[in-house]
């Protein structure tokens, strides 16, 4: 069962790697890119930059499915179909990663509502998964089995980075075409692994009796989160924690491609090459980070991995400027992404089993964990937009760099107040 819950690590990762990570994010810059220089385009009747459009779409995608969470998971909760929910969304985001075949410059508006739909589908089924952790893993086997399917995602990601780059070498002279097809295979990969992964996850349980108004029984589920929550210092300050470094974390996830092809003007080939490195090491991150957090306490690890976040950002701001002054930035971009990669999978896989670890013994795990995804959706939005808005204020990506270095700062000191508090209750050991 462990496994093949894991799986659908393996099934959806495809979708963050190959979808916003590498091609998409290359694919979208060459058919909106207007000429040399220009990156502007017209969209509802204002112009756009093109990779501010970007990450505006993917903002609007994760606001619509977070401010559906409460209602979602609470029905599932009570009602006890968190696989069909799951279900439903995997197939809509699988169904938006194919459609995205049909996107080319003449269909931006198809291409914007397929990646919103790819995007709330991958989100949208996460807190589901998520939720499933609790019930399958006994608490002190929790770091070890997220990791697991981090890892899962990792290799199976990266086997499908592989073919879609076969596909762009075998089809030389047409990359367009061999990368739409790309994302036509990332969604049939999707929703063919999901399939394991539903066959194996345990039968619903029907917990509590159906009630009438679902709008106000999911409001209400979260606010009861919400006052548990309150009610625990260490949960507490560690979620505010979270929330600040998401801000970061995904935004550098999200924008590294952009950042790579906008900023330092690597060349599409080399990009993937190097996505697929940061997977790679990504999947000894998690697992580094796994260990260590069993001899230091996931608290300690987390405070660690931050700041490395944070020299990573400096760094990253400073490569920007040597790409300014001409010179060649290349190699400060592959010690960057191997730094990413290493604390990538970490954060990540952590940060869901520390939550998991502190979250307080419940049958209401699909609430707890919309809480929790809820916390990390809204966190991206705002980090997403800020690094959009950035640019377009200001007209230059590295600048966005510097609002991430804040976010990191703040989700810093915020872990070092819930570890000081965890040490005063001794609730972790």
């Amino acid at each position: 069962m462990i496994n093949g819950w894991a799986m659908y690590d393996w099934a959806n990762s495809v979708y963050n790697l190959v979808i916003t990570t590498t091609f998409f994010p290359i694919y979208f810059l060459a058919v909106t890119g207007g000429g040399e220089g220009n990156h502007t385009i017209p969209f509802l009747g204002r112009s756009f930059v093109n990779s501010s459009l970007y990450d505006y779409t993917l903002a609007a995608s994760y606001l619509l499915i977070a401010l559906l969470y409460p209602i979602l998971t609470s029905i599932a909760d009570t009602r006890g179909n968190k696989k069909n929910f799951m279900r439903f969304f995997c197939y809509m985001g699988a169904l938006g990663c194919s459609a995205l075949y049909f996107f080319d410059k003449d269909h931006l508006g198809l291409g914007i509502i397929a990646f919103m739909l790819a995007s709330m589908g991958f989100v949208g089924s996460l807190v589901f998964y998520n939720a499933y952790l609790p019930e399958i893993a006994a608490l002190e086997d929790r770091d070890r089995i997220s990791a697991r399917g981090f890892s899962f995602g990792y290799i199976g990601s990266v086997l499908m980075q592989l073919i879609g780059f076969g596909l762009v070498m075998f089809m030389k002279g047409n990359e367009g075409t061999a990368t739409q097809i790309t994302f036509l295979l990332v969604g049939i990969w999707w929703i063919s692994f999901a399939q394991i992964t539903f066959a194996r996850l345990p039968k619903p349980i029907i917990k509590k009796p159906e009630r009438g108004n679902v709008f106000r029984d999911g409001f209400a589920e979260i606010k009861k989160v919400y006052g548990q929550v309150a009610k625990m210092p260490v949960l507490k300050r560690f979620l505010r924690a979270f929330f600040f470094y998401s801000m970061g974390v995904q935004t550098v996830m999200l924008a590294a491609t952009l950042f790579g092809s906008k900023v330092l003007k690597l060349p599409d080939a080399k990009l993937i090459v190097t996505v697929v490195i940061i997977q790679l090491v990504a999947i000894l991150g998690a697992w580094s980070m796994s260990r260590l957090s069993g001899k230091f306490g996931n608290l300690k690890v987390l405070i660690g991995v931050i700041f490395l976040w944070i020299v990573i950002c400096v760094a990253a701001y400073s490569t920007a400027l040597v790409a300014e002054e001409g010179m060649n930035a290349e190699y400060y971009f592959y010690g960057l992404a191997v730094a990413v990669g290493l604390v990538m999978g970490g954060v990540q896989s952590l940060s869901r089993s520390t939550y998991a670890k502190l979250m307080p013994e419940t049958t209401d795990t699909a609430s707890f964990f919309s809480y929790y995804d809820f916390t990390e959706k809204i966190a991206i939005v705002i980090g997403i937009f800020s690094f959009g808005f950035i640019e377009e204020l200001t007209g230059n990506m590295k600048n966005s760099i510097l609002s991430l270095i804040v976010f990191f700062g703040i989700g810093l000191l915020w872990l070092f107040s819930a570890l000081s508090k965890q040490k005063a209750n001794s609730i972790i050991r």
